[in-house]
């Protein structure tokens, strides 16, 4: 079993893969939050395999947290682009087993 803990900077309209597929273990949870206050309306999208986000989860208002656990979750890579206008900091673990 394997704990992934990071924490990173994206400025406005930014992108970055968070998490990479994994290839020797499995990924059985993952978690991305949005550092801000519940009354900070900015907006960051997550998207699964695509980083051209032309299909992704939006983390917006009070709701800036996305997580997954279980036998059944998304294998890929994972990306994340803040789509507002100023820098936020983000918070992501990953467990593989």
């Amino acid at each position: 079993m394997a704990q992934t803990i990071i924490s990173f900077t994206l400025y406005p309209e930014s992108r970055r893969k968070v998490f990479e597929k994994p290839h020797s273990l499995h990924r059985v949870f993952f978690g991305i939050t949005v550092l801000a206050g519940n009354d900070v309306w900015r907006q960051s999208r997550i998207s699964f395999d695509d980083p051209a986000f032309l299909s992704y989860y939006v983390l917006d208002g009070p709701y800036k947290h996305f997580e997954m656990k279980g036998e059944g979750i998304f294998q890929g890579d994972i990306w994340a682009r803040n789509a507002s206008g100023i820098g936020l900091l983000y918070s992501a673990t990953e467990i593989l087993a």
